[in-house]
């Protein structure tokens, strides 16, 4: 893990496409701005967490339970 000091204002840059900018500092929280190509995704750490979970339970999804679900589709 890298690790850095930045100050209100400063910023960290990721390749050539991502731009990390200190926004804000209050009390202990730190708002973030952050550049990057529309395609990339960012997410918040337990969003992400949970988009992971989510898909690892769809993956893990019955043929059967797929079948009943594409049948409820179909008959709305």
């Amino acid at each position: 893990m890298l690790v850095l000091t930045r100050k209100l204002g400063e910023s960290i840059a990721i390749d050539d496409e991502i731009k990390i900018v200190v926004l804000q500092i209050k009390g202990r929280q730190v708002r973030l701005g952050i550049e990057a190509p529309r395609d990339t995704k960012i997410h918040r750490e337990e969003v992400y967490l949970a988009i992971q979970e989510q898909n690892k339970a769809a993956a893990e999804s019955k043929p059967e339970e797929v079948k009943k679900v594409a049948k409820l589709l179909r008959a709305s």
